[in-house]
């Protein structure tokens, strides 16, 4: 299936010369998934709101400084190409060209309303993020948003001090306030100072209660509730607590099951494959392979990887975050580590992903151990 038919013709357009304050306004007032940005008429990139709740600059920069690339999509280009395209772009919108006439865009969004009758065969459980940054309900705004930031993410479970689930917090919730606070300061009103801002508590900006999927229910089960509710995501429910936070379910990650395949080969998704330095893909899905055949009694159903970037630098080279994860038919394994570079955050990465690996093949191997020795005694 391509995309001819679902390309979005309607799209929101700024000038690379816009205020960010400007754009800022735009996705309050028309919540986009993402803008277009162009310059001299020509499309040169896209700002999400992602970007604009991590950076802190200032509402009179220009939006090109703030704008990302985006891949450029052939309107004929297959479903699950662009998927996987706008996962690793780490993007949500893209600009959609036939020949070189920009034709519209593509958001993830309109994939998975295109698909989204396919999605009964998944289960929540078998795509969703099991490794939760959460947030206590006393965290501030400030650092909230520096979460957001260090770690890539979009959304933070808010939790008591029993660990029960009592809110969400998402960028478009810190969007939204920004925004209204900047109106505050026009009229005059200077209790939305930005220091006291940053000073709030979370529990004044998230949402409660909050929608939640189980690891049980089908992913289009929980897609439709996304749309039904004009969200990117929900808490999956502790399998053993519905109260705590076992997970969350976004859309990105459903995007990302679609690019699973049935090839022999490992399916490796990367996430932020411009920060790749003296690395390639073909290193990385070699170095995972090696790591997984070490527990050949796994089979590894997609492979993922994410790479962030911090603002510390050394020598000019950044620090990086890599995240492993493993969809495997033995669970969710993962590694995570930094580095200076993609190369080294990569492999401090690889490195805590085989100590988890071969902590599970013992893990197994003393279950069936006990499993010989029950069966033993009972032959006695």
């Amino acid at each position: 299936m391509d995309i001819t038919d679902i390309v979005v013709e309607e799209f929101v357009e700024v000038s690379a010369d816009e205020r960010l304050a400007k754009v800022r306004a735009t996705f309050e007032s028309e919540n986009p998934r993402g803008i277009i940005v162009t310059e001299d008429g020509e499309y040169a990139g896209v700002i999400g709101e992602s970007e604009l709740v991590k950076s802190r600059i200032q509402d009179d920069t220009k939006a090109s400084v703030l704008m990302t690339s985006a891949p450029r999509v052939k309107h004929t280009e297959d479903i699950r190409e662009v998927a996987r395209l706008l996962v690793e772009g780490d993007v949500n919108v893209a600009p959609v060209f036939r020949g070189e006439t920009l034709d519209g865009i593509i958001t993830t969004d309109a994939i998975l309303r295109a698909v989204i009758d396919n999605l009964d065969a998944l289960t929540v459980g078998q795509i969703y993020t099991d490794e939760v940054i959460a947030a206590g309900e006393e965290t501030t705004v400030g650092q909230a948003i520096n979460r957001f930031r260090e770690h890539g993410i979009s959304r933070l479970p808010v939790v008591d001090d029993d660990a029960t689930l009592v809110g969400i917090l998402t960028t478009h919730d810190i969007v939204d306030f920004v925004v209204r606070d900047h109106e505050r300061q026009h009229k005059g009103d200077r209790t939305g100072d930005q220091d006291r801002m940053l000073d709030l508590p979370i529990e004044n900006l998230m949402s409660s209660p909050v929608l939640t999927a189980t690891p049980e229910e089908t992913v289009k089960a929980a897609v439709e509730r996304m749309f039904d509710n004009e969200v990117s995501g929900l808490v999956v429910s502790a399998a053993d607590n519905a109260d705590a936070v076992g997970g969350v379910i976004t859309k990105t990650d459903v995007l990302r099951a679609l690019t699973f395949t049935e090839e022999e080969s490992m399916d490796v998704q990367i996430t932020n494959v411009k920060l790749l330095d003296s690395i390639d893909r073909a290193e990385i899905v070699d170095s995972i392979t090696q790591v997984v055949d070490k527990y050949q009694a796994m089979n590894v159903i997609h492979a993922h990887v994410r790479f962030h970037e911090h603002k510390e630098k050394l020598r000019g080279t950044p620090l990086i975050q890599a995240q492993i994860r493993l969809r495997t038919s033995h669970g969710q394994l993962a590694g995570s580590g930094e580095g200076y570079g993609a190369n080294h955050a990569f492999h401090v990465a690889l490195d805590k992903l085989e100590r988890n690996v071969l902590e599970r093949k013992g893990v197994d191997a003393d279950a069936k151990q006990r499993g010989q020795m029950v069966k033993n005694l009972s032959e006695i």
